[in-house]
């Protein structure tokens, strides 16, 4: 596998987030710290309720923490206006989501495209960046298909050519094989793989155990805190079910 580098990518300090409930206060997230380094690729692993989602759009800059600091490509994520944090996500982190998020009408190559127009990319590079975003996920012959005409994992993959388009810092995927048969989930990460294999910093949001064993390190989060840290295999193997004798 690649090897990460020594310069953090990520780094969060004593993050929390609290919500107001009615009377009470959720801490949703209590405390987290770690640091990502470029090159890593790390599952963030938990249940229903265990940070998972937040930690997400913190990461994500979709959300901002009540205290603490976020600090993503050294950029201090706190210190942006709304504006400034869209141009940074935009820019540094490519999205993947459980449900795809494909635009119905367009082809593949369109939706690939769209993040580039948002970055004023011309239409002849756009085409080409999409093209061989596309030709690197294997759909090089789907380019025109739109997604009523693609099988789920490859509109997973059309997303993750979507994802990797403007070459972000970060790949941060939730739940990809969520909607997804097995088979078919094992295939997209094993292209995970591959795309790490490529240099990719890919942050993995999972409840499944057997794909956070996929990932180079694991952080396992249980409500709002960070209770084990190591690698893939062994986190995974600590969360996993375990079986009761009769």
């Amino acid at each position: 596998m690649t090897s990460a580098t020594d310069e953090p990518l990520i780094e969060f300090a004593d993050i929390v987030r609290t919500y107001d409930v009615g009377v009470e206060k959720v801490h949703a997230l209590d405390g987290v710290s770690f640091r990502i380094l470029r090159g890593q690729y790390v599952a963030i692993i938990g249940q229903s309720g265990s940070g998972k989602s937040t930690l997400l759009n913190v990461l994500g800059c979709l959300d901002t923490p009540t205290s603490g600091t976020y600090r993503l490509n050294g950029t201090d994520v706190q210190t942006l206006s709304d504006d400034a944090r869209s141009d940074l996500r935009n820019r540094e982190i490519g999205f993947v989501f459980q449900t795809f998020q494909l635009l119905a009408r367009s082809t593949a190559l369109a939706n690939v495209e769209l993040p580039l127009i948002y970055r004023g990319t011309s239409r002849r590079e756009r085409k080409q960046l999409a093209q061989q975003a596309l030709a690197n996920v294997g759909l090089e012959n789907r380019m025109h298909h739109r997604p009523n005409e693609l099988s789920g994992g490859q509109r997973q993959r059309v997303a993750i050519a979507r994802a990797l388009v403007g070459r972000p810092s970060l790949l941060l995927a939730d739940e990809p094989t969520g909607n997804l048969d097995s088979a078919t989930g094992e295939e997209i990460i094993r292209l995970f793989d591959e795309l790490h294999r490529a240099g990719n910093t890919i942050l993995l949001v999972t409840h499944e155990p057997r794909l956070a064993a996929h990932a180079q390190r694991a952080i396992r989060l249980s409500d709002g805190k960070v209770v084990a840290d190591g690698s893939g295999a062994e986190v995974a193997a600590a969360s996993a079910p375990r079986s009761v004798g009769t």
